[in-house]
């Protein structure tokens, strides 16, 4: 058995972002994880009648079953693959409602494929998702006029500088589902530094687009992680 614990922020020039939680991996076959988020509107709050600084909170719980294959070792053509399922529950209904979202709460879908390429200190996972969360959950899911779920991609590639630090890319489409906002994908840029076996340090450049009519939505993002 493992067990994980992660904390990580991030800098907007209009919003704060927060996310704190735990996941426990059991026989190198099946994660159950939760985690909660925190989104800051600051400003924005007073301009979208909620108060100054009014926090729009979620609760995610899920559960991810490796399927075949190995990450790292096993055949090299063979990626891990990964099937998983997420509960988020918005614990500002009323708010995701208001703005046009059909529920507080939804369930995405994912597949995952993943493979380590050792011979070129590579890193390489693709993920397909069925999701009609709004701004990830954040403004609820779905809306009365659509509320199908979507079917989403998320990318990342990772080089291995050394044995503890990692460079790499990330980007992840998004739907499109409010009326009063447009929402775009995300990508980011990071590096990540292992400063002892057990705890991890990621820094990187993230743009989330347009986020509730506020553009260019780009800062910085802080995570740390610790691992048994």
């Amino acid at each position: 058995m493992g067990l994980s614990g992660h904390a990580t922020l991030i800098e907007l020039p209009d919003y704060g972002w927060q996310s704190h939680g735990l996941a426990v991996g059991i026989a190198n076959r099946v994660e159950l994880s939760y985690a909660r988020q925190n989104f800051d509107t600051r400003d924005v709050g007073t301009a979208l009648g909620l108060g100054r600084g009014y926090t729009l909170n979620q609760d995610i719980f899920a559960a991810k079953v490796r399927v075949a294959g190995d990450a790292v070792y096993g055949e090299a053509l063979l990626p891990q693959i990964s099937v998983g399922v997420e509960h988020k529950r918005n614990r500002d209904a009323p708010v995701a409602r208001a703005v046009g979202a059909a529920h507080g709460d939804g369930t995405d879908i994912t597949l995952s494929a993943t493979k380590l390429l050792l011979s070129h200190s590579v890193l390489i996972n693709a993920t397909a998702r069925l999701t009609k969360a709004n701004q990830a959950g954040l403004l609820g899911f779905g809306t009365a006029a659509d509320d199908n779920h979507r079917l989403q991609f998320e990318g990342s590639v990772a080089y291995q500088l050394s044995r503890r630090a990692v460079i790499g890319a990330e980007y992840r489409t998004k739907p499109d589902n409010l009326a009063i906002a447009r929402e775009d994908d995300w990508w980011d840029l990071f590096a990540a530094y292992a400063l002892t076996d057990h705890l991890t340090v990621t820094a990187a450049y993230v743009d989330l687009g347009s986020i509730a009519t506020f553009d260019n939505q780009r800062g910085g993002f802080l995570s740390a992680q610790i691992a048994f």
